[in-house]
């Protein structure tokens, strides 16, 4: 398993040589938000499909 700093890189390696520094800033904004839904899954912190439709239900009344 790779560090983050090693991802960070091989993610900033594998961009087009034209990148700015903000799509560098938004490829690793998206990462770190995917790693986290990954974490958050892993451990059980989620809403089914079922469970999120009936809370949204509940905001619009």
């Amino acid at each position: 398993m790779s560090t983050i700093k090693e991802s960070v890189m091989s993610l900033v390696k594998d961009m087009p040589e034209n990148s700015t520094l903000e799509d560098i800033m938004e490829s690793l904004y998206v990462k770190q938000k995917i790693l986290k839904g990954q974490k958050q899954l892993e451990s059980g912190q989620f809403y089914t499909h079922e469970e999120a439709k009936e809370i949204i239900k509940e905001w619009l009344k």
